[in-house]
């Protein structure tokens, strides 16, 4: 594991000190016999743009934070990126300096999954691969030594039961959907298997929103929960009228920003989610649903053969080069 070296590895965020106080009743005096469940204790599995994105978070909310990626170069990859988006809220003048290096003191990097033995809860994001995610989990399962720590997926499609079921416990894992940008989107949605325990949806909700200070919404476990059921076929419709030529890009793009009032237009928004995902979403969502509206269009899925996955490519429906 590596640390990264900066003046303020020890310091605490304000957050987590007024996290730490002692419980009260409703008089405001302290009450000894209630006892908080503050985690500290985090784990990021996946250091790519939304596993960073969350650790980042996490760090800034005052959490002691783990992050694992399988290769060096990945995890080299996953703290620049960390450091690069932290340095920029500082000449943006959202954080200071020095809560940013106490925010960067609170980090640890490995490329060992045991190293997540303390940990109280453990967010993965990595790969949208049902298989490989199983994998993650029954290793996890096995490592975490707190039967009552949450074992989180950031899945943004597939089922959070078939994930949990892969486990000895499937009590202790949930999905707990981050949005991209992390550091900037308030939302998280967390959805219970039919095998979460209760206090895990207690632990993971109140962590979410009392300490990362998201808002949070609850779904069923099914693909595409909320925010995506909505979203994908909207994103899909927009490529199928590119496809038939029935306005251009740009004209799509504006009629929804001015005539619906929406921040960014469709094409655009594919593009930050990266149009790989939105592919892979909507295959997902078709095989559970079978329902037409999910179906990929064929534009899409010939950039996805090209590469041309978004801004993260630097290509999509826009140049980003």
């Amino acid at each position: 594991m590596s640390q990264w070296r900066g003046p303020h590895r020890r310091a605490t965020a304000p957050a987590l000190r007024a996290h730490r106080r002692r419980p009260t009743d409703d008089g405001g005096n302290v009450n000894d016999d209630k006892e908080t469940d503050m985690v500290q204790r985090v784990g990021v599995v996946g250091a790519g743009q939304m596993g960073s994105g969350i650790a980042e978070v996490a760090a800034k909310a005052g959490s002691d934070v783990l992050v694992w990626e399988g290769k060096q170069e990945a995890l080299d990859a996953g703290r620049a990126r960390i450091e690069k988006s932290l340095a920029k809220a500082v000449d943006r003048g959202k954080l200071s300096a020095e809560d940013r290096d106490a925010a960067l003191g609170r980090l640890t990097f490995t490329t060992e999954l045991a190293d997540f033995a303390d940990r109280e809860i453990v967010m993965e994001a990595i790969i949208e691969n049902k298989e490989v995610k199983e994998s993650v989990f029954r290793q996890l399962d096995e490592i975490v030594t707190d039967p009552g720590a949450a074992l989180c997926t950031n899945t943004s499609s597939l089922p959070i039961q078939a994930i949990a079921s892969a486990t000895a416990n499937p009590g202790r894992v949930i999905g707990l959907h981050f949005f991209n940008p992390v550091p900037v989107l308030p939302l998280v949605e967390v959805i219970p298997s039919l095998t979460t325990d209760e206090a895990v949806i207690e632990r993971v909700t109140s962590y979410a929103t009392g300490t990362l200070g998201k808002t949070a919404i609850r779904a069923k476990d099914r693909s595409g929960f909320i925010v995506n059921f909505l979203l994908v076929p909207y994103l899909l419709s927009a490529v199928r009228m590119v496809e038939a030529g029935v306005a251009t890009k740009e004209d799509i793009d504006t009629g929804m920003k001015l005539g619906a009032n929406h921040p960014m237009g469709p094409l655009t928004l594919a593009d930050m989610v990266g149009l790989d995902t939105c592919a892979f979403i909507a295959d997902v969502m078709l095989e559970e649903f079978g329902d037409p509206a999910y179906a990929c269009p064929p534009l899409l899925r010939r950039m996805v053969q090209a590469g041309h996955t978004g801004r993260k490519s630097g290509k999509g429906f826009y140049d980003y080069s």
